[in-house]
């Protein structure tokens, strides 16, 4: 299965085979959020589109080390070179230090991702952690000659570097584009070449996260960071490097110029981007006013938004499209993940109430259900697809439910595994548990209980009795299906 498993390389623009066949430890980097401000659902899709990556390469026996790093110094509020430091920012605006605000946006984050059932990283490295190994590179890279010194700062001088190399190759860009598309700000005077980047920046006297360098006391590039955290902690090639199709250029740019400058060769053998999400069509972002928080999500307290929606509802949405589409945000969307949802969850537990037959009539396709899901994991981590496939089962199940089909006990036990690894374990979609499914249970006694007086009525024929509990039940949202057994029922919220 390993050597089937294909991956959409940005670089390349293909899919491509993966396999690290003599080697089953895979190195993954993935950029992390900058911890200004509370997680909203541009953090989400990232973080749930490389928690399928990492969960299903487990599953497949490899030996994932995952790192996700948190940017917490460097990234200027205008570009990547200019502009006030955004957590520096916020700590003046809110009389804090910098490192309170990591800390409080950081475990602010964790709790979002935790509600989101996205698995930590082996490694959660801070920028602000690994200030030395900022140096070393901007050292190398100076020692080669594809950096220069000006006013304390130290610039990457892309002009150089593309005589010898292709600088945009990941973007398809040529230097004259980026010539042409960069913005004339404060500070290029110091640079020879507009396109030219910072691998250090010499710290104004107001600027409050500075560190002692060779060069000036001052604060790594925001590219630096993950070329030299992912080379400590993964080696100086490693296999697969995400984020967000944002970062292509220039942050991932950089980064590969930067590698390729200090060691002579590219880092990343596979780079993975996913799409943006967009609302109504429209950007997400705070100048527009449609910038909503995973927390407005949970809680429904944003005025965009019709109801609140849960962890589960928001990962299904997201997963609901493959990693590489674009994603458009409304009410109506999450309202239909949400129904969907659903609809899985209540197949999982109608196949409780399956009791096994001697075999399988009146469905088929169970025995190939798995390998399908498979396939479409193993093609470029098609979640979608696997979507689609277990609600196939669901509409099994419900024939069996309804009574006009049969399961034996294999294929019912096959159906049970099916539904706990994809859409548990991989797909990391989580049941009801604790608290809630304890008063699920007894919430489900109850209309038992009555859908059970029902029954007896009718025998008795109490129509009237009968009538009554049914049409109450279907006024607050209920859906009774009289079967040969007795009865079922959902609940259509």
């Amino acid at each position: 299965m390993k050597n089937r498993l294909l991956i959409y390389n940005t670089l390349t623009r293909c899919k491509e085979l993966f396999e690290p066949l003599n080697a089953p430890h895979v190195g993954m980097y993935v950029c992390g959020p900058t911890v200004y401000g509370d997680a909203h659902l541009g953090h989400a899709r990232p973080a749930i589109t490389f928690d399928l990556v990492f969960r299903y390469l487990t599953h497949l026996d490899y030996k994932v080390r995952y790192v996700r790093n948190i940017t917490d110094v460097g990234h200027l509020e205008h570009d990547a070179d200019e502009g006030e430091d955004k957590i520096a920012k916020k700590a003046r605006l809110e009389q804090l230090e910098p490192m309170e605000v990591v800390q409080h946006y950081t475990l602010r984050y964790h709790k979002a991702m935790e509600a989101l059932n996205v698995l930590p990283p082996s490694i959660e490295p801070h920028a602000s952690g690994h200030i030395i190994e900022q140096i070393r590179l901007v050292e190398e890279i100076l020692k080669n000659g594809y950096a220069y010194e000006s006013c304390g700062s130290v610039y990457f001088d892309v002009s150089k570097y593309n005589k010898v190399y292709h600088y945009g190759k990941l973007s398809g860009r040529n230097l004259d584009d980026v010539l042409n598309t960069t913005r004339e700000l404060d500070g290029q005077g110091e640079k020879r070449n507009p396109a030219d980047f910072a691998l250090w920046k010499c710290a104004q006297p107001e600027h409050i996260m500075r560190w002692p360098s060779p060069w000036s006391d001052g604060f790594p590039g925001w590219h630096c960071e993950c070329t030299a955290m992912g080379r400590k902690y993964l080696g100086a090639q490693f296999d697969i490097h995400g984020g967000g199709m944002d970062l292509i250029f220039p942050h991932h740019e950089c980064e590969i110029a930067q590698a390729t400058a200090s060691q002579g060769s590219d880092m990343v053998r596979y780079w993975m981007h996913n799409n943006m999400i967009t609302i109504n069509g429209t950007k997400m972002g705070k100048s527009l006013g449609n910038f909503i928080t995973l927390d407005e999500f949970f809680s429904g307290s944003h005025h965009l938004l019709t109801q609140a929606y849960a962890p589960m509802t928001i990962r299904f949405f997201i997963l609901q499209a493959h990693y590489r589409s674009t994603i458009d945000f409304s009410n109506d969307a999450l309202q239909a993940a949400d129904k969907g949802l659903q609809r899985l969850q209540e197949a999982v537990k109608g196949m409780e109430r399956i009791k096994p037959a001697t075999g399988t009539t009146g469905v088929d396709g169970i025995q190939e259900l798995r390998q399908k899901c498979y396939d479409a994991l193993n093609d470029d981590f098609n979640s979608p697809i696997v979507i689609a496939h277990l609600f196939d089962a669901s509409r099994i199940i419900n024939t069996v439910l309804d009574g006009k089909a049969t399961l034996s006990a294999a294929d019912l036990d096959e159906l049970k595994q099916v539904f706990r690894l994809f859409m548990c374990d991989i797909l990391g979609l989580q049941l009801q548990t604790g608290n809630n499914q304890q008063r699920e249970k007894v919430f489900g006694k109850v209309v038992d209980m009555l859908l059970e007086q029902r029954r007896e009525a009718k025998a008795n024929k109490d129509w009237a009795t009968s009538d009554k509990i049914r049409n109450e039940l279907t006024s607050l949202g209920f859906e009774i299906k009289d079967t040969k057994d007795g009865f079922s029922w959902n609940l259509n919220l």
